[in-house]
């Protein structure tokens, strides 16, 4: 598929770009380069290729889940205005 210069305006002016006269020529052939490869994608046969994530077969480490903080509830609270039950307690937002 090869784009003329109205196709490079037209698709210029959807994408809300300001290509001057003298980009013109330029991005056409860009583009045209850009379709001429994605052509030779699609004739890369591909059955039997089952669909991947990521290219390379990536295995996520996992940590132990434990807890690595102390337990600083009663020093966090003590500074707060008021609680209650371990909860920090708040104005009404919502009427």
């Amino acid at each position: 598929m090869s784009l003329t210069l109205n196709d490079v305006h037209r698709i210029a002016r959807l994408a809300r770009l300001d290509v001057s006269a003298a980009e013109v020529e330029k991005t056409r052939d860009q583009l045209n380069g850009i379709l001429s490869f994605i052509e030779q994608l699609q004739a890369v046969d591909t059955a039997g290729v089952a669909p991947m994530a990521h290219a390379v077969d990536v295995v996520q480490r996992l940590r132990e889940d434990r807890v690595t903080e102390s337990d600083r509830r009663e020093a966090f609270q003590a500074v707060a205005p008021e609680t209650e039950a371990g909860l920090y307690l708040v104005p009404q937002v919502i009427e």
